[in-house]
C-alpha cells in the first residue's frame, strides 16, 4: 500500500456505490416480479375449468369444468349407492346400502369448494393452480342422510347387539345358597355408529371387509365377589334352626322355614334381608296368633238414644324389629336366639273423638215392607246391611250408591223386577231403590237437605205420594247433606217384615208434611198388538195401563226452638203405564153349504168364544 493512500474512502464515493447497488436491486426484484407475473400467468388456466391435481372424495376433476365434475361424481356415486355395505357390531352382520338409508353427498358444495381454491385474479389463480398440481388438493362433500331411516337401522342393530348387564345374584335351590355370576352387557354407541354408517355408505368406494360399529361393554353394578359376604351369611342362616321368644312362649323356625324367609340380594342389590311373599305370610300369621286388633269407639243405638262404645288400644306384631331380630340371629353360628317385639296398636276412633262427634239422639226412622219376590227382599236387606253404620261429618254429602257400592252378584245381590222407562225388566239389584226411597224418607223426617233424588218413572202407591226415590249404579244416586253442626250416623235395620232406616245426631229438627192428591196429567198410552189367533174385528185388553200423573209434596223445617229453617216444594210427574191391546186379524170362516159339516164340527173344544187372559203382576 502506498503511504499517501487514504484508509477510508470518502464519503462522496461511499454514497455513489450504494445507489449503484439499489439499482441493480431494484432491477432484480423487477426482473423476479415479472418472472413470477409470467409464471402465474402461465399456469392461471381457464377460470371455468378446475385446477390440476383437484379431488373430490379421491376422484381426480382436475381440468373439468364445474358441471362436468358434478356429473361424472353423480354417475360414479350411483353405481355404487345400490349395493349393500357388510357392517358388524358384537358379532353380529348387517348390511346396508346407501339409498336405504337416504345417503346423498353434496356433490355441488364438494365441487364449489374445490374450485374456490382455485380461484382468483390472473396470475394468483396460477400460482393457487400451481401449488395445486404440486401438492394437490382433496375435498370431502357433505353427506345427507335421511334421520328416519338412520333411526331405524340403528334400532334394528340395538335390538340384536343391546344386552343389560346382569349383576351377581344369590339363588336358593333347597336349603343350599348358590350364587349365580354377573353377566357384562353391551350396548351399541349411537352416535358413533351412525357417524360410521353414513361416512361409510357416502363414500365412493366400497369396502372388501365387513365395517365393525362401535360396541360399549357395560359393567354390571354388582359381582359374585361384592355378594360373598352375604353368600356366606345367608348360608349360616340356613344352616341350623332359630329359636324365636315371646313373653309366654317360643317358636322354632326350622332350617326351610329359614330359608324361605330370606330374600337373597338380586337385581342389582347386595343386602341380605327376611322378606317376600313367604314372609309376608309368616308374620300375618304370626301377627294374628301374638296381636289383637284394637276396638274402635262405636255408637250403640236403642230406640231414640245413642250409647257410646269405647274404644280399645290392641296389640300387634312389630314385623320390621322381629324380622330384624331372627335376621341377626341367623347371622350367629352360635346363640341363635331372637326376641319377637310388639307393640301397641291405636284405634283409628278413639272414644273420646266419638264423644266429639255429638251424635246423642234419634233424628228420625223409616220403615218400608218386603213386596215382591225373595230375590228382591234379599237385595233390600243386603243394601240396608252395607250402608248400616255410615257417618257423614258436618258439611259433607251422603251417597246412596258409595254407602251401598255395585250391585253385583260376588258381592251377594241378585236378580230381580227393575222398572226401566215405563216397563217392567230384571236386572243385578233390583230392589235397592226400596232402599234408596228409605233413606229418602229418613232425611226427610230428619229435616236434612237434600240434594239429588230421582223419583219412580211409574207410580208405586205402597210409598207416600210423592216421596220415592229411585238409584241406578253409578248414574243415578241418592244424596243428602249433613248440614247441621254434629255428625250424622246412617243406621239401617233388617226387620222380619221390612226394613228401616235411622238416622242420629245432635239436632232435633220438627218437619211437617203435605202432598197434593194426584192429577192426570195425560191419556193413558196405548200399544196394538196384531193377534193372528183372534178373529178380525175382535179386541182383547191384555193390559189395562194408567194414566200419567203429577203430584207436589211440601215439607217445612223447623229447629228445636220453633225457628223455621227452610220450606220447600217438591213435583213429582210419573208416566202412563201402556196399555196394550190385542187386535184380532184372523179372516172370518167361509160359510159352508146346506146339510155340509162345518170345518172343526168334529173336533173337541173346536167351538168359538174368547178367553180371559189375566193382567202380568207387578213386580
Amino acid at each position: 500500500m502506498r503511504a499517501d493512500t487514504p484508509l477510508y474512502l470518502p464519503s462522496s464515493r461511499r454514497r455513489s456505490r450504494t445507489r449503484s447497488l439499489s439499482a441493480i436491486a431494484a432491477v432484480l426484484a423487477a426482473g423476479l416480479l415479472l418472472l413470477a407475473l409470467l409464471v402465474g400467468l402461465a399456469f392461471a388456466g381457464p377460470k371455468s375449468q378446475l385446477a390440476e391435481g383437484t379431488e373430490v372424495a379421491g376422484v381426480d376433476v382436475g381440468g373439468l369444468t364445474r358441471g362436468e365434475a358434478v356429473a361424472r361424481l353423480d354417475a360414479l356415486f350411483a353405481r355404487v349407492s345400490e349395493k349393500p355395505v357388510r357392517f358388524t357390531a358384537g358379532g353380529e352382520p348387517f348390511a346396508f346400502a346407501a339409498n336405504q338409508l337416504a345417503v346423498e353427498p353434496d356433490w355441488s358444495g364438494a365441487v364449489a369448494a374445490a374450485a374456490r381454491a382455485g380461484e382468483g385474479f390472473g396470475p394468483i389463480r396460477g400460482f393457487r393452480r400451481l401449488r395445486t398440481r404440486f401438492f394437490g388438493a382433496e375435498v370431502l362433500p357433505r353427506l345427507g342422510v335421511s334421520e328416519a331411516a338412520l333411526e331405524f337401522a340403528l334400532d334394528r342393530v340395538s335390538a340384536r347387539v343391546d344386552r343389560e348387564p346382569r349383576s351377581a345374584a344369590l339363588v336358593r335351590r333347597g336349603l343350599r345358597i348358590a350364587t349365580v355370576p354377573e353377566r357384562p352387557g353391551t350396548r351399541l354407541d349411537r352416535e358413533a355408529a351412525a357417524r360410521t354408517l353414513v361416512r361409510t355408505l357416502g363414500s365412493l368406494e366400497r369396502p372388501g371387509a365387513p365395517v365393525p360399529l362401535p360396541v360399549a361393554v357395560a359393567t354390571p353394578p354388582v359381582t359374585a365377589a361384592m355378594l360373598a359376604p352375604a353368600a356366606e351369611r345367608a348360608r349360616i342362616a340356613a344352616s341350623r334352626p332359630v329359636f324365636l321368644r315371646g313373653a309366654n312362649r317360643s317358636w322354632r323356625l326350622p332350617r326351610w322355614r329359614l330359608a324361605q324367609l330370606l330374600e337373597l340380594p338380586s337385581g342389582g342389590e347386595r343386602r341380605l334381608a327376611i322378606g317376600g311373599e313367604r314372609a309376608d305370610a309368616y308374620f300375618r300369621e304370626l301377627g294374628e296368633r301374638v296381636g289383637r286388633a284394637p276396638q274402635d269407639a262405636d255408637f250403640a243405638v236403642s230406640g231414640e238414644t245413642v250409647r257410646i262404645v269405647p274404644s280399645r288400644p290392641g296389640v300387634q306384631l312389630d314385623v320390621p324389629a322381629t324380622a330384624s331380630a331372627i335376621l341377626a340371629a341367623a347371622s350367629r353360628p352360635a346363640n341363635r336366639v331372637a326376641r319377637l317385639s310388639l307393640v301397641r296398636a291405636a284405634p283409628e276412633r278413639t272414644t273420646a273423638e266419638a264423644l266429639a262427634m255429638g251424635i246423642d239422639r234419634r233424628m228420625s226412622i223409616y220403615k218400608t215392607y218386603n213386596s215382591g219376590t225373595s230375590d228382591r227382599i234379599t237385595n233390600l236387606r243386603l243394601g240396608v246391611t252395607y250402608l248400616d253404620g255410615t257417618l257423614v261429618p258436618p258439611g259433607e254429602t251422603f251417597s246412596l250408591n258409595a254407602a251401598i257400592g255395585e250391585r253385583t252378584v260376588e258381592r251377594g245381590f241378585r236378580p230381580a223386577p227393575v222398572i226401566i222407562g215405563n216397563e217392567y225388566a230384571e236386572e243385578v239389584g233390583g230392589g235397592t231403590s226400596q232402599v234408596a226411597t228409605t233413606v229418602f224418607n229418613a232425611a226427610w223426617e230428619a229435616g236434612l237437605k237434600i240434594s239429588e233424588r230421582h223419583p219412580h218413572s211409574l207410580y208405586i202407591s205402597r210409598y207416600q205420594l210423592g216421596r220415592d226415590a229411585t238409584v241406578y249404579w253409578p248414574s243415578l244416586d241418592l244424596k243428602f247433606v249433613n248440614d247441621t253442626k254434629s255428625w250424622v250416623l246412617v243406621k239401617g235395620f233388617v226387620e222380619s217384615d221390612g226394613i228401616s232406616v235411622g238416622i242420629y245426631g245432635g239436632e232435633t229438627r220438627r218437619v211437617e208434611s203435605s202432598a197434593t192428591p194426584l192429577v192426570v196429567t195425560g191419556p193413558v198410552p196405548v200399544k196394538r198388538v196384531k193377534d193372528p189367533t183372534l178373529p178380525k174385528g175382535k179386541k182383547v185388553v191384555e193390559e189395562e195401563g194408567t194414566a200419567p200423573t203429577r203430584t207436589t209434596a211440601t215439607r217445612a223445617i223447623y229447629s228445636a226452638d220453633g225457628e223455621l229453617v227452610r220450606s220447600e216444594t217438591w213435583t213429582t210427574s210419573y208416566e202412563g203405564e201402556t196399555r196394550v191391546v190385542r187386535v184380532g186379524t184372523k179372516p172370518p170362516t167361509p160359510k159352508t153349504k146346506p146339510g155340509a159339516r162345518a170345518p172343526g164340527a168334529d173336533v173337541p173344544g173346536g167351538g168359538g168364544g174368547e178367553e180371559a187372559i189375566p193382567p202380568t203382576p207387578r213386580p
